[in-house]
């Protein structure tokens, strides 16, 4: 590669980057497997990646704005699953079910910054310390859900068999109402914040928290709306999963939380936006690779994402510039 055309790639944008390469593997694998067999997995990895973008996008937040990695993130994904199969067993309508679900886990997470986190930065724990509270926390929901749900798989009461055919494609039902949902949460998500200016604050908080108080912002009130935000995302993603899924059981938040963090990662800590693009990037990375490797190893590829990003580009492909001084 000459000089030149060295400098022209290397002042190319890592999005932009990203998305060539993402279309150049596309079209290697339609080389291989077909333009069906391939088309269907890409349209499996935006259903996938839908519910761990809307995941990624609540833990980056908690990351960016409260410095805290938080491993019970997971299990609020299963609480706002089972949630929703509680207030349906109490006969309450389905739709309805799931709204009451999100604020559900909303509160709960409400509650964990009150009672744990803010406990912890008050008294000036270290960061070990704030990681084998999440580990304890995480295990507190998680066997709490089993105790009362039950550690057999469950699923709502919605037929998990019909599919719609689009020419020569097949999407579940279950699916695609599963993506229409989380379409829904984002753009209600992405309005909120825009109208409110909620971002702005949260972004001062999480750059320097200091100085965001001396400068009048409420940072505790920006940390109980973090805890907030991120409680309602984790019980959509929850139940978007449950849905496209069909069946689930209450360790299925751990077996994501390694797809949410290396989303949240290749989406820039902090930026919520780029967590979204981060999930439907590993939601597609993981189908695509059922093509080659089989369905067992799809969390090996998350994996394998987060170890190159934190390689390669550890603030992520979105994240943003650091400030001058």
């Amino acid at each position: 590669m000459s000089a030149t055309a060295q400098a022209y790639f290397t002042g190319v944008p890592k999005p932009a980057k990203l998305l060539v390469s993402l279309f150049f593997i596309f079209l290697c694998l339609i080389a291989f497997f077909g333009t069906v067999k391939v088309s269907q997995a890409t349209i499996n990895g935006f259903v996938t990646g839908s519910y761990l973008g809307l995941g990624a996008m609540g833990l980056t937040l908690i990351m960016g704005v409260m410095k805290l990695v938080n491993l019970a993130y997971g299990d609020f994904l299963v609480a706002g699953a089972y949630f929703t199969l509680m207030f349906t067993a109490l006969g309450t309508p389905l739709p309805l079910s799931v709204l009451l679900a999100i604020l559900g886990t909303a509160l709960l997470s409400i509650l964990a910054e009150k009672l744990v986190w803010r406990p912890l930065r008050n008294a000036g724990a270290s960061t070990l310390q704030c990681f084998l509270s999440a580990i304890g926390s995480s295990f507190l929901i998680r066997f709490t859900i089993q105790f009362f749900g039950g550690s057999e798989s469950r699923s709502f009461d919605i037929d998990v068999l019909s599919t719609m055919v689009l020419g020569p494609f097949r999407v579940g039902t279950q699916q695609a109402l599963g993506f229409v949902m989380a379409l829904a949460a984002l753009s209600m998500l992405a309005i909120g914040l825009w109208i409110s200016g909620a971002m702005k604050t949260m972004r001062a908080v999480s750059d320097n928290r200091l100085l965001a108080e001396v400068c009048g912002i409420g940072v505790g009130h920006t940390i109980d709306l973090t805890s907030l935000l991120s409680g309602l995302l984790a019980g959509a993603a929850g139940i978007v999963y449950a849905t496209a899924v069909g069946s689930f059981n209450p360790n299925f938040g751990l077996t994501l939380l390694l797809s949410l963090f290396a989303a949240a990662t290749l989406g820039g800590i902090g930026n919520i936006y780029g967590a979204m693009l981060g999930g439907l990037v590993i939601g597609l990375s993981q189908e695509w690779s059922a093509l080659l490797l089989g369905a067992k190893w799809k969390p090996l590829v998350a994996l394998v994402f987060l170890v190159l990003m934190l390689l390669a580009v550890p603030r992520g492909i979105f994240a943003r510039a650091p400030r001058r001084p």
